[in-house]
């Protein structure tokens, strides 16, 4: 296989890399990453080097760039600097065809924020596991969880939720004061209950089987271990980051009700049998949150975040195809309720469809189950219309491509980028037909802040 590797510097700073094979078949894929590569390397094309390794044996081009300004919640730059690829590749190399973009993670968010700000750039999109609520939904959900946490388990600790001095220390203290009530029974009823004011699902492993719906103590477990292994690190320091992006806390929690939060939770009858079993009073701690004193955001960082990004619907007639893992308690599954809640209030529902898979993890995909997508994504861009979406015929379709492109990685449970192999084992593929549950307190085009929200 001959490919033509380009590399360069953009004009903000960022880093620009495109691969083109010799047999080129007309379509470009923009890769929206989610992580920053190390300092000095160049942009990843695709989230697995076996997925960018098929994608340039059949004849896909493939383009992307690092960020001028990486790190957390890097949207800003991104949007700019994906553009700016795309820009160098139609001079350089050529127009393409047609151009998809797509990413993990974070990548996933800034893949339909590019669809929804540069629709004509592109024909279709492939965001997965991405923060699809938007901006303002992600964070205030970010809050309600960490709100509950320390009111209830942590309220002399010191922990910041907003405002945050040193994130490094904040942290600590919150895995400090997590792992303390996790050795109680009351502590673990009231951490189940700050994971369902989040709808985090009750499983973590991307190779272990999912807890049985009535198995509260393990399903616990697995919310203990999302929240320390992961959550608290951007609830309690990446947080940080932003609030220097954005100018200040763009979060609020002003006039939320946690028991209604509750009430629609997936969580909530596990928290009850918690509270139960540990003979606790779920109704007063409801009335200690209640109660507490509640948090306001800055004006103009909430105003930033809106920016960067609030989904108004809008897919401007590009063809959407997302995917999820069941059991992602980072970016939890119903971002993807309220991304297609907001574009079914356009009429633009059949620009889009959303396919999941049953495991475990953050973006928790084999490389058979990403190019099974790309290829469905393509082939709705070849028919003008949605076909073969069904999750039998998607496995039946990822176990053609191989052992190989079916093997699981032991993946860290967070990763959104992965380029070296590690070990791996069977995995059957997982697409499973579901409909996540609602978000709990959305914010889209549709929406604005409660009065008393912003200061």
């Amino acid at each position: 296989m001959t490919v033509t590797t380009r590399t360069g510097d953009l004009a903000s700073g960022g880093r620009y890399r495109a691969q083109v094979p010799a047999e080129w078949n007309g379509t470009l894929l923009l890769h929206c990453t989610g992580a920053a590569p190390p300092s000095g390397q160049p942009p990843p094309l695709a989230r697995d080097d076996a997925v960018a390794h098929w994608l340039l044996q059949h004849g896909y081009a493939l383009a992307g760039s690092a960020y001028a300004t990486p790190g957390f919640w890097p949207l800003e730059a991104a949007f700019d600097d994906q553009i700016a690829a795309l820009d160098v590749f139609e001079r350089d190399v050529s127009q393409p065809a047609r151009t998809v973009v797509w990413g993990p993670s974070m990548g996933g968010i800034i893949t339909a924020g590019l669809v929804q700000l540069v629709p004509e750039r592109f024909h279709g999109a492939l965001p997965t596991c991405g923060s699809l609520a938007g901006g303002v939904a992600v964070r205030n959900q970010n809050l309600d969880c960490a709100f509950v946490f320390k009111t209830l388990l942590a309220p002399d600790s010191g922990l910041q939720l907003v405002d945050i001095a040193d994130a490094a220390a904040n942290v600590a203290r919150a895995r400090a004061a997590l792992d303390l009530a996790q050795s109680t029974p009351q502590g673990r009823a009231r951490i189940a209950l700050a994971a369902a004011i989040a709808n985090i699902p009750g499983w973590f492993g991307v190779t272990e089987p999912q807890p049985r719906a009535a198995d509260a103590v393990a399903r616990e477990y697995a919310q203990y271990r999302w929240l320390r292994d992961a959550d608290f690190g951007v609830f309690f320091g990446m947080r940080a980051e932003l609030e220097r992006r954005a100018g200040g806390n763009p979060s609020w929690n002003s006039a939320v009700d946690y028991g209604s939060l509750l009430r629609r939770s997936i969580g909530h009858e596990q928290v009850a049998a918690l509270y139960d079993a540990a003979a606790l009073d779920l109704d007063a701690d409801l009335d200690v949150l209640a109660h507490a004193p509640r948090i306001t955001a800055h004006r103009a960082a909430e105003h930033y975040l809106e920016r960067h990004i609030t989904f108004n619907g809008d897919l401007g007639g590009v063809a959407v195809l997302t995917l999820h893992s069941l059991g992602d308690g980072l970016v939890t599954p119903d971002n993807e309720s309220a991304y297609a809640d907001v574009v079914a209030s356009t009429r633009q529902g059949e620009s889009l469809r959303q396919v999941f898979v049953s495991r475990g993890g953050h973006c928790a995909y084999t490389a058979a189950e990403t190019i099974t997508c790309l290829r469905a994504l393509v082939d709705r861009l070849d028919r003008g219309g949605w076909a073969g979406l069904d999750p039998v015929a998607m496995n039946e379709a990822a176990a053609e491509l191989g052992p190989a492109l079916n093997a699981l990685p032991h993946w860290p449970a967070v990763t959104s980028q992965r380029s070296a192999p590690g070990p791996s084992q069977p995995a059957p593929a997982a697409f499973h037909a579901s409909k996540p549950a609602e978000y709990l307190r959305p914010h889209d085009g549709r929406s604005r802040p409660p009065a008393g929200a912003l200061a």
